[in-house]
């Protein structure tokens, strides 16, 4: 019986046949024609990301989740990788319980706004017991308690016209997601764990948390978050700062 390809699959099939008979350059030309080129595409491994995130992007559906889990299968230990800030700035939060704290949400929205942490916790809540993959080999299960990023996205009126999510924290990280993932249900900005306040080598008081890619794409210490439209004017162009320490823009699971 013939088997009717859908045209996901059509395309999908495209990219890797054009990948293996005419070289990772021709299939990033079809990903481009289809809006699928990370910010990170150029350089020796720009036609591989660029090949590795349109294949995945096409392959999965838009509304697929990462695997949740049971309270039983919580890791009994939660590795940290970094330090805590030490900027005056973060210590003075730290001391007075972030109160002071404020998340900016700025860019192309509607409805420039701050929220408070106490602002974020009147919203509604989302919880979810998730795996976090670090880069690095280790991982654990742990319980996330939050609201959702698209939630927040909803209330500043964010722009049709926007492409990407720019996470900006306390350490001098900072992160960028495309709009897949910032309108994803269990993408979340997260303000307890296990039950608890966030710790502060967690993120403390709020963290990104996007279990459909690797941990370091989960940014820590948030103050601050703009939506555009093209990266091409922050910092080194690359999308965040991932790919100047080594690491992919796009670190789908």
């Amino acid at each position: 019986m013939s088997r009717i390809l859908t045209r996901r699959r059509l395309i999908t099939t495209g990219l890797s046949a054009i990948a293996g008979a005419s070289g990772l350059a021709a299939a990033a030309k079809l990903a481009a024609r289809y809006g699928l080129i990370p910010p990170d595409y150029s350089g020796i491994y720009g036609a591989g990301e660029t090949l590795t995130y349109a294949s995945q992007r096409l392959l999965t559906k838009r509304a697929s989740r990462a695997r949740e889990f049971s309270r039983d299968q919580i890791s009994k230990v939660a590795p940290i990788n970094g330090a805590v800030p030490s900027s005056l700035d973060y210590r003075a939060l730290v001391t007075h319980r972030f109160a002071d704290w404020e998340l900016g949400v700025d860019g192309l929205v509607a409805r420039p706004s701050s929220f408070t942490l106490d602002d974020l916790k009147r919203m509604p809540v989302t919880t979810q017991i998730t795996h976090q993959a670090c880069e690095e080999g280790w991982s654990f299960i742990a319980e996330w308690t939050g609201v959702q990023l698209s939630h927040v996205l909803n209330l500043v009126g964010v722009s049709p016209r926007a492409k990407y999510v720019v996470f900006f924290a306390y350490d001098d990280l900072w992160e960028s997601i495309d709009m897949d993932d910032g309108w994803h249900p269990q993408t979340l900005l997260a303000y307890g764990m296990n039950g608890e306040n966030l710790p502060a080598p967690h993120g403390a008081p709020i963290r990104l948390r996007v279990p459909r890619q690797l941990g370091y794409k989960s940014l820590k210490y948030l103050a601050q978050i703009t939506v555009v439209d093209s990266l091409k004017d922050i910092v080194q162009v690359l999308g965040s700062i991932s790919p100047e320490l080594g690491y992919s823009w796009y670190a789908g699971i």
